[in-house]
């Protein structure tokens, strides 16, 4: 596992565990699945930050940070779909996994509490997508390697971002909510799952 990129060992001390191996060697067996997964979460990940843009725009730090990270995500489905393209896979929809619905399923529905909770999910998901570019480094290809080393920093500054953002706005400590979250991306990640993608936990064959 690639350990250089800024930002990566406060994201692995951040996280519960590190994702099952297995995990990894059925991404090396699943690379067009990987890679359209991926970009569909490139998306999600940009349309998550427009949506905090719409709906907070009393919050000039908020709006300037995600701003930035939509732009940067949507860079990384350019370069994630450019190599779909390269490899000559199709980029057919496929069905997202349980993992990004599970975590937002906790997200609280009162102010300032949604905000705070989303902010908290969108840390998780940037050190998990961390965790498993550095992993992917060691067992894709040369030009996947190449991308998934190149979007380590990024997503390590995501994750500072999403988290300092929480804190910021939190009328509580997050502790004991950041711990829910950290253990339920801990069970998804590592649990046996009906279908490989990106965030799934190693598939049972």
């Amino acid at each position: 596992m690639s350990r250089s990129a800024p930002g990566l060992d406060r994201v692995l001390r951040f996280l519960r565990c590190r994702s099952p191996g297995i995990w990894f060697d059925q991404a090396a067996e699943e690379l067009p699945l990987l890679l359209i997964d991926h970009a569909n979460c490139e998306k999600k990940a940009a349309g998550t930050a427009l949506s905090l843009l719409y709906r907070y725009v009393d919050r000039p730090e908020l709006l300037f940070r995600m701003s930035r990270l939509a732009r940067e995500e949507l860079r990384h489905f350019e370069q994630v779909h450019a190599l779909i393209r390269a490899r000559g896979i199709d980029y057919v929809h496929v069905t997202p996994s349980r993992y990004a619905a599970s975590l937002m399923a906790r997200v609280r529905r009162s102010e300032p509490f949604r905000l705070v909770d989303t902010l908290l999910v969108g840390a998780v998901v940037e050190a998990r997508s961390c965790e498993r570019f550095a992993g992917l480094v060691d067992v894709v290809p040369a030009a996947l390697a190449d991308l998934y080393a190149g979007l380590l920093a990024s997503e390590a500054r995501h994750f500072e971002h999403y988290l300092d953002l929480a804190r910021r706005y939190a009328p509580e400590p997050v502790e004991e909510k950041l711990d829910e979250l950290l253990r339920a991306d801990a069970e998804l990640c590592t649990a046996p799952d009906r279908e490989f993608r990106f965030h799934s936990g190693p598939v049972e064959r």
